[in-house]
């Protein structure tokens, strides 16, 4: 059993604290929300009023939280992670933010001697609520050994990326490119369509062809042909846009940093902010198949 502290309890965080409590861990939780504190003792954690106390006797600490910016302050402010918990204690970030505030934290924690690790996951609400995220982990080869017992119960693959921030690399590429598959799928979709092609043809070709991908057969953007995708929901997330808008900002950002050459990627980020813009961050990401055709 080991005391973990977790900091960020909303619908990403408070069901990853529950699987953590299920591989018999002690959780202590702390949440800007009364109700999600409620909720992790609830379901057998302890909750505590702010940061400080949450981390004093925790062996590891786990953060879920909402933007580099609350990232750093979390760590680093007087009242925050680094000045409270004791000596030795594992750092794990599971937010997805910016990987130059990612590596500066990580860099903060080793001054201190602290090990730590940037660690965002893939897989949403259900591989959170389910056990089954993927971890993309960067730090050093030490700290992922730390780590990766940790993060077993909340995940079903956990993959060390290199350094720190590598985690965060690795997430917003992967991030950029499922938004470019997707919006190709549907753009495949629609011409389709437009041709007179039933979508159930069109996915039993592309499915078995050159064309197949993963916003294909597992998340089709259109009704019918894979009843588990968001499309036979009414596109209720799933991955909402507005955390693929923030995602794809976060790879923008990236880009102008390192120079690199992403055009499709600048285009995937120009249609998604438009479609967050227009009032549409609560629809999952793959309606942007109606959003394609004038219909969103």
């Amino acid at each position: 059993m080991t005391n973990i502290a977790f900091i960020g309890l909303g619908n990403m965080g408070l069901p990853m604290a529950k699987n953590l409590l299920g591989a018999n861990h002690s959780v202590f939780g702390f949440d800007l929300s009364p109700d999600a504190r409620g909720a992790v003792v609830g379901a057998g954690g302890q909750a505590f009023s702010t940061v400080a106390e949450a981390v004093a006797d925790a062996d590891v600490v786990v953060t879920m939280l909402p933007s580099g910016v609350i990232v750093r302050s979390v760590y680093e402010g007087d009242e925050g992670i680094f000045a409270s918990a004791k000596a030795g204690a594992l750092m794990i970030d599971s937010s997805t933010i910016d990987v130059a505030t990612a590596r500066s934290v990580c860099a903060a924690a080793a001054d201190k001697g602290f090990d730590m690790v940037d660690a965002p996951v893939s897989g949403g609400v259900g591989g959170a609520a389910a056990g089954t995220l993927a971890f993309m982990v960067g730090g050093t080869a030490e700290a992922f050994g730390r780590a990766e017992g940790v993060l077993d119960p909340m995940g079903a693959k956990i993959v060390h990326c290199g350094d720190s921030g590598n985690g965060q690399a690795a997430k917003i590429c992967n991030n950029m490119l499922l938004a470019i598959s997707m919006i190709g799928v549907s753009e495949a979709f629609n011409l389709g369509k437009a041709l007179g092609l039933d979508d159930q043809t069109f996915y039993d070709v592309a499915a078995n062809a050159s064309g197949q991908c993963w916003s294909l057969t597992s998340y089709c953007p259109v009704p019918g042909p894979v009843p588990t995708s968001p499309a036979n929901n009414g596109y209720e997330p799933g991955f909402a846009t507005a955390l693929m808008h923030k995602d794809l900002g976060l790879a923008m950002e990236a880009v102008a940093g390192v120079g690199a050459n992403t055009p499709l990627g600048k285009h995937a980020a120009e249609i998604y902010a438009e479609m967050n813009d227009a009032g549409h961050g609560g629809v999952d990401f793959s309606g942007v198949i109606k959003r394609l055709a004038g219909e969103l």
